[in-house]
């Protein structure tokens, strides 16, 4: 049995985590203070500690060194979340933010325990030096698919939002096979007009429409040993497609406005950001040809699904564009730190890539790069020191001992009910660290009232 540690010093939320992981069989123990926990026990008996941030005395950062190889989960708010990065760096094994719910915590306790070895340390390490960086589980499985597929020529479609790095994954998957000698042809379909769109993928001979000057050889047989990875291939006409699924199913092209085949070797990687199967169900792409390509399918994950990489692939690019416009290495201020982990990045990496890009340009030399230079608008996310104080002195006056089996949804609901009447619903999704959005979402789920006044 997993001897686990807790080290919290308000009874209510140690209790419930105490109960909860006892309820999974896990044995616990209890301390309120870093000094409490060295005074009861030898902390390399433990095979997990999960400790809050701030505590009396020393902060929970301290258990890092004396655990010594004992994995330390720390618990913290939004608030503090520049600090929990910094642990991070400095050998914590994960953090998870407050307040979360019961499935949250025993789903990162049971991924520390099941890989007790910290989280950064299991980064595919032949798929970096491909340019695809991140320790995330989400990360982690794309990784796994990635190294299984490529050693076939299964044909495979990504699908993921702009800016995931989706021609990334089809540049590793072409690196990573048997093909990587051959040439991987990227194209863009949004990108090609529609009238040339054939042209350009499948050839064409001397003459055969207005323009054709000479003969000229397409994409396809370009990739001919190698990949052809056909981003947004959502936007291919219904002809294009056509064409393209002979090209799947008999392994040979037909140049425009030539009577004669060739056979073709080539393995296709596809990606969008659309839903092919709705579009089959609007008629506007082929059924039988997304069934043909959807043989493999990757989902790369957006960037705010995937934790703490954000700083890992922030680091990366930040020093990219140092080397790019010849500055120093520049280093992020605890203010950017807390608004590259807190925002959701729409745009995903593109989006972080072209903010740390702008930052490095108006940064002066021996500067950090702060939250203003990075030009993102935290406006729903911010959050408010004073009033994390101020919210949690008048939680901690109520006094009132945890009923018995309270869970951590319990916790959630009773600091809502109790706060919402002096507070408003942008005040407590802040210091939530939640949107306002998902402040309803949990409010529906866990069926707490809204104040009359609302």
């Amino acid at each position: 049995m997993d001897s686990i540690l807790i080290v919290e010093d308000e009874d209510s939320i140690r209790s419930s985590i105490k109960k909860l992981l006892n309820g999974q069989l896990f044995e616990t123990s209890e301390a309120n203070s870093i000094q409490d926990a060295l005074d009861k026990y030898d902390l390399t008996d433990f095979s997990l500690i999960i400790s809050d941030l701030r505590l009396p005395g020393a902060p929970g950062t301290d258990l890092i060194q004396l655990a010594g190889d004992v994995p330390v989960l720390i618990m913290t708010s939004y608030a503090s979340l520049k600090s929990a990065v910094e642990t991070m760096r400095m050998g914590a094994v994960d953090f998870i933010p407050k307040p979360f719910d019961s499935k949250e915590l025993l789903d990162a306790v049971r991924r520390i325990l099941d890989n007790p070895k910290p989280a950064h340390s299991l980064k595919a390490p032949d798929l970096s030096g491909r340019g695809m960086i991140g320790s995330s589980a989400a990360m982690k499985s794309v990784f796994n698919i990635i190294q299984k597929v490529a050693q076939t020529d299964a044909t495979v479609l990504i699908h993921g939002e702009t800016g995931t790095g989706k021609e990334l994954a089809a540049s590793a998957i072409h690196n990573e096979s048997n093909r990587y000698r051959g040439q991987l042809i990227c194209v863009n379909c949004a990108a090609i007009p529609e009238t040339l769109i054939e042209a350009e993928l499948f050839g064409h001979e001397k003459g055969a429409f207005t323009g054709a000057s000479s003969a000229r050889k397409g994409l396809v047989t370009a990739a001919d040993g190698g990949t052809l990875f056909l981003d947004e291939i959502g936007e291919l006409p219904l002809e294009a497609q056509a064409r393209l699924l002979r090209v799947l199913q008999e392994k040979e092209v037909r140049p425009i406005g030539s009577v004669k085949s060739h056979k073709v070797d080539v393995r296709l990687v596809a990606a969008t950001h659309r839903n092919l199967k709705k579009l089959c169900e609007q008629g506007s792409f082929r059924e039988d040809l997304f069934y043909r390509i959807n043989v493999v399918n990757l989902d790369l994950p957006p960037l705010r699904e995937r934790g703490k990489d954000v700083l890992e692939i922030a680091d990366m690019l930040l020093e990219k564009q140092c080397e790019k416009l010849k500055k120093p290495h520049l280093k992020l201020a605890p203010d950017a730190i807390q608004a590259i982990t807190t925002y959701h990045w729409p745009g995903n990496i593109r989006e972080l890539e072209n903010s740390l890009e702008r930052a490095t340009i108006l940064c002066d030399e021996n500067e950090q790069i702060t939250h203003d230079l990075l030009g993102i608008d935290l406006s729903l996310v911010e959050i408010d020191e004073e009033l994390e104080q101020r919210s949690s002195h008048t939680f901690r006056q109520t006094n009132i001992d945890p009923p018995e089996g309270l869970s951590l949804e319990d916790y959630f609901t009773r600091f809502v009910l109790e706060h919402q009447e002096a507070m408003s619903e942008t005040e407590l999704s802040k210091k939530l660290g939640i949107s306002r959005k998902c402040l309803w979402e949990r409010r529906q789920k866990l069926g707490i009232p809204r104040k009359k006044d609302a």
